[in-house]
């Protein structure tokens, strides 16, 4: 019975599998990443596609064996579940090549059955090569999960570093060109991808540091081991941390150059809003789909306010009082009473009808902003023009400035406008964190009847989430106005608030360090890999499924948000960490 249990899952994760990979095969996304390679002439991104869901396959095999403690059957399982995940692939060649199926799904082109059949001449030849690849591939997986977990560890963040320098060649070398003489840097990359010996010698270094670094079989954390240090040294070691952080946020536009600089400033708009809602989101638990308000709030604002066209204040009024500066605490504060008088309706609102209600006002703002009515204000569907750049320096009111200004139209200036706006509300959101008010907001969200049976007023709390989420996303919003120079009702669709929710979730509800790191997944690197920007919605899925199934509580969350995704396991009983954390558990059993 256990044998036929085990043969229905291996048949069932290989056609899983295979499935994966035979749907990213018709929609054309293996044919476009086949375009961009990792080792030259040897690996590219489609290869690695190719094998990935079969490895996965393997490696989830291999542990639902690993009871068994027999290493030939988990090996076995992962080649048997590699074969298997090749038998769609297999069905689509054999299709294809008695029905001419591009008639029907455009996507699949010879290439693409090139690309299947690994550059063979012969079909056959070529599906028997497929088939053994992806059972090797399984096999590999399944490799994986028998080795222990540091060497597991090493080699995985190996391979990962391997293929993130390797795709993000040109950017790499950007920054290397600093420090290193140019016929070293053709030694190490051929054009814009990895040659193979230094992938190789990468791979291999990458490995051993990782493995030769990491800590002991305690595992402690380096904030654990920091935190063990005397206070003097601990001291010295945070401020040697703090001191190197911010060289290289200064430095850092300078060493990427304009084009990423550009990403850069992308990046942090994103950084700003999502602290924002975390907020009412992480600390509050107030779903909020419509925080594009607060940004398009803000980006309205700076526009009429500074614009030079006719929609401008100063062309209606004649009077040109506006600058940048002065407008951008403005678009912060107008935004914040936005988000005050939207909050207003939905405070008796929880859970699911909190998230449709917020939804409904991001969908009428779009719909103000395009409409007739506004038009004469704010420009309806032509938007605002003329929006000028922030200056620094300079007496903007004086017909003739004593000192000119310096225009911020670069984005490596623009950069460091967007990390002091990045950095105040780091600080803000901080500071309420480990406020008594975030306290509250951490009570409303586990349960609001509770908080409200302890004295605290939950609709205050809530009203006040929504107002103070909503600031970040109009200082956002104003920096986007000037960015551009131009704004128009198509920029403040619902993908915004969906981009801002689903970095937080990546990242990590209520922590800040996560946020960061969520918009650079999310935003920074979809734009350094612009050939595949119609496959963003569809990877950002992906990667919400796989973050929801294997690390719910995020890439960095913070440590209150970590115990309560893990409570459950805790009270089923998990092992506690230290003897003096150890509960007895009484079942009814």
């Amino acid at each position: 019975m256990t044998m036929q249990l085990n043969w229905r899952f291996l048949i069932r994760a290989g056609l899983i599998a295979g499935a994966a990979t035979l749907y990213v095969s018709a929609i054309g996304m293996l044919e476009s990443f086949s375009g961009r390679e990792v080792i030259r002439e040897t690996v590219t991104l489609g290869q690695l596609m190719l094998v990935a869901a079969s490895a996965a396959a393997g490696y989830f095999a291999a542990n639902r064996l690993s009871d068994t403690r027999n290493p030939i059957a988990q090996l076995a399982s992962g080649l048997l579940v590699g074969f298997i995940s090749s038998i769609p692939l297999l069905a689509l060649i054999l299709v294809n090549s008695q029905i001419e199926l591009r008639g029907v799904l455009v996507n699949i082109t010879r290439n693409l059955i090139q690309i299947l059949t690994l550059s063979q001449e012969n079909q056959l030849s070529g599906s028997l090569l497929l088939t053994l690849s992806l059972g090797v591939a399984g096999a590999f997986g399944a490799g994986l999960a028998l080795i222990p977990r540091r060497i597991r560890r090493a080699v995985l963040i190996g391979l990962a570093v391997t293929v993130g320098v390797g795709t993000l060649g040109e950017l790499v070398q950007q920054l290397l060109r600093q420090v290193i003489d140019r016929d070293v840097l053709r030694a190490i990359f051929i054009r814009n991808s990895l040659s193979p010996q230094a992938a190789l010698v990468l791979f291999v270094v990458t490995a051993v540091l990782t493995f030769g670094l990491s800590w002991s079989t305690e595992e402690r954390t380096l904030r654990s081991r920091v935190a063990a240090l005397p206070p003097d040294q601990r001291r010295y070691v945070r401020a040697g941390g703090v001191s190197l952080l911010a060289v290289l946020l200064l430095a850092l536009p300078w060493l990427v150059g304009t084009a990423t600089s550009d990403v850069l400033t992308d990046v942090g708009l994103y950084i700003l809003m999502g602290l924002g809602l975390n907020i009412a989101v992480g600390l509050a638990g107030l779903l909020d789909l419509g925080y594009v308000t607060n940004f398009a709030v803000g980006a309205y604002v700076m526009g009429v306010l500074t614009s030079t066209g006719p929609l401008g204040f100063e062309a209606k009024t004649g009077i040109a009082i506006f600058n940048f500066w002065l407008v951008l605490p403005i678009s912060l504060l107008i935004a914040m009473f936005t988000g005050f008088i939207l909050a207003l309706p939905v405070l008796r609102m929880r859970g699911d009808y909190l998230a449709i209600a917020t939804l409904g006002f991001g969908e009428i703002i779009r719909l103000l902003a395009i409409s007739d009515w506004l038009k004469p204000l704010i420009g309806g569907a032509q938007g605002v023009l003329f929006i000028p750049k922030p200056q620094f320096l300079g007496v903007t009111l004086l017909p003739q400035p004593e000192i000119y200004p310096l225009v911020l139209n670069d984005p490596q200036q623009l950069y460091y406008v967007i990390l002091a706006a990045c950095l105040f509300a780091i600080f803000v959101s901080t500071r309420l964190n480990n406020s008594r008010i975030g306290r509250q907001w951490m009570a409303v969200r586990e349960d609001e009847d509770v908080a409200a049976a302890m004295g605290i007023n939950t609709a205050k709390s809530k009203l006040l989430a929504f107002t103070l989420s909503a600031a970040t996303g109009g200082l956002a919003g104003g920096i986007f106005a000037s960015k551009l120079g131009t704004i128009f009702p198509n920029s403040f669709s619902l993908l915004v608030s969906i981009n801002v929710l689903s970095l937080i979730i990546i990242g990590g509800m209520g922590s800040v360090p996560g946020i960061v790191i969520g918009a650079f997944v999310l935003i920074g690197l979809p734009e350094l890999l612009r050939e595949f920007d119609q496959y963003r919605l569809l990877l950002y899925g992906a990667l919400l499924i796989v973050m929801m199934l294997s690390r719910p509580e995020g890439l960095w969350p913070s440590a209150v948000h970590r115990r309560e995704m893990h409570s459950a396991e805790d009270e089923a009983g998990t092992v506690p960490e230290s003897p003096r954390d150890a509960t007895v558990v009484v079942t009814g059993d």
